[in-house]
Order: structure tokens, then sequence, then C-alpha cells
């Protein structure tokens, strides 16, 4: 198996356990978001305008654009180990 196709399913895998977490703090969830939006979309920021923009749809997009220039494999690895880290488990 590669690396990237050993990446893409640990990625997964800390996708589905972080699903099933408890809520945690919005700082640690805002975390979340970002690492998990810099590994699927990269740099391809959105924010539509013409939606309600709500205080916690700002903070999310701003959380997600101090990410830029990440690379999604680096934003993979980072989320995985946040879910390692607030989950207790590793992730292989």
């Amino acid at each position: 198996m590669s690396d990237d196709s050993l990446l893409k399913e640990r990625f997964n895998k800390a996708v589905k356990l972080a699903l099933e977490m408890d809520t945690l703090p919005p700082d640690i969830m805002l975390e979340f978001y970002a690492y998990y939006k810099q590994a699927t979309k990269g740099d391809d920021f959105s924010f539509n305008a013409n939606q309600e923009q709500d205080l916690r749809s700002s903070f999310k997009y701003n959380a997600w654009m101090q990410l830029r220039g990440i690379s999604p494999k680096k934003a993979q690895k980072e989320y995985i180990k946040l879910v390692e880290k607030y989950t207790n488990q590793k992730i292989s």
C-alpha cells in the first residue's frame, strides 16, 4: 500500500472517530473544522456572501484561512494528530 493510500485510510478513520466524539469546546471544534477543510479542499476557500453571515460561519472561515498554504497531506496528518489527542487512540 502506498504512503498516500495509507494516509488517506488513516484520515478517513480519524474522521469517523471525530464524528463519534462528544462535544468539545468551540475553539477545539474550529481547529478540527479548519484542518478538515484544508485536508479536503486545500486553499480553495469559499464563503457564500449571499447566505446569512452569522458569527459562527465567520469564525469557521477565519480558522480555515489561517491554514492557507498548508498542503492537504499535512492537514490530514494534523487532523489525525488532533483526533488521536482527544480520543486517546492511536490511528493506524
